[in-house]
């Protein structure tokens, strides 16, 4: 079976289910997340493994998991002041691993941990936050509202993604970094971009006719910008722990971590969007 045949099966039985996740909401929504959360922080975790880089793994993926389990069951006030309280017994835990141990390593034991459970575990509890409406409920109006928004986002990342392939790889001439992501270029870009927004805007007139024009623009460039963003910010990770893919979980796509990171990266910028731009 070729690459491509198994990247289409995969997709038609993998797409339907992320959309029902984002369409029924609640703890259907909450597991998603939860899957997604943790299986990259692990894929993160695992690729600085292959540095040499010493982290606590268990602490941290246990870590992104209660902080998502939050955002669904209270308010992001209490997310953020759990991720206080976990950096402190993160560093406490260093430090009782360290008493008996070498000392070398603990900027990147420390750094890192944190960095994988506030990169992605945060970032990604916003996407629970966004859907369940979370401290945004004047900007989404209902609860299907949320979900038709939701799967309106992925289908802009899905579109913007195609785009900037399809575009770049035969008309892209000036590469954007030869060192991080040396086959994306400028071009290939900003097509993605403007198919983001373009997406938005339809989808918009199409089924979601309380979303305001400026926050239907602000959606679609915040997307095709930071979306393609977070997928160089990925890049970044990969390149520096020499893998082509955060993993091999997912047959023909690579890692957890690989299709996610735009949605990522975008959530908390979507988020923040929808709560002080009315």
């Amino acid at each position: 079976m070729s690459n491509l045949t198994t990247r289409v099966l995969v997709a038609v039985v993998a797409i339907p289910l992320i959309v029902a996740a984002c369409y029924f909401g609640g703890f259907f929504f909450f597991a998603f997340t939860t899957v997604i959360i943790v299986l990259s922080v692990n894929e993160f975790y695992s690729m600085a493994s292959t540095r040499g880089l010493e982290m606590s793994p268990v602490i941290g993926i246990t870590g992104a998991g209660v902080l998502n389990a939050i955002v669904y069951s209270s308010t992001m006030e209490a997310a953020f002041e759990f991720l206080i309280i976990f950096i402190v017994l993160v560093l406490l835990s260093e430090l009782a691993r360290k008493r008996t141990d070498k000392v070398s390593g603990t900027f990147e034991s420390v750094g890192g941990t944190i960095a994988g459970v506030a990169y992605i575990g945060l970032f990604g509890a916003m996407l629970t936050a966004l859907r369940l409406r979370v401290g945004i409920e004047h900007v989404l109006p209902t609860d299907r509202a949320a979900g038709y928004y939701l799967i309106l986002i992925l289908a802009t990342i899905w579109i913007c993604d195609s785009a900037a392939y399809f575009v770049g790889k035969p008309f892209g001439k000036h590469k954007m970094s030869r060192f991080v992501s040396p086959n994306k270029s400028w071009e290939g870009a900003a097509a993605g971009l403007i198919f983001a927004v373009i997406t938005v805007v339809v989808g918009k007139f199409l089924f979601l006719h309380w979303l305001s024009i400026p926050l239907a623009l602000g959606t679609g460039f915040v997307v095709g910008i930071f979306g393609q963003a977070g997928d160089f910010v990925e890049s970044l990770f990969k390149r520096d722990a020499g893998v082509k893919d955060s993993s091999d979980m997912i047959p023909g796509h690579g890692g957890v971590f690989d299709r996610f990171d735009s949605l990522i990266f975008s959530a908390p910028l979507i988020y923040l969007m929808l709560k002080h731009v009315q």
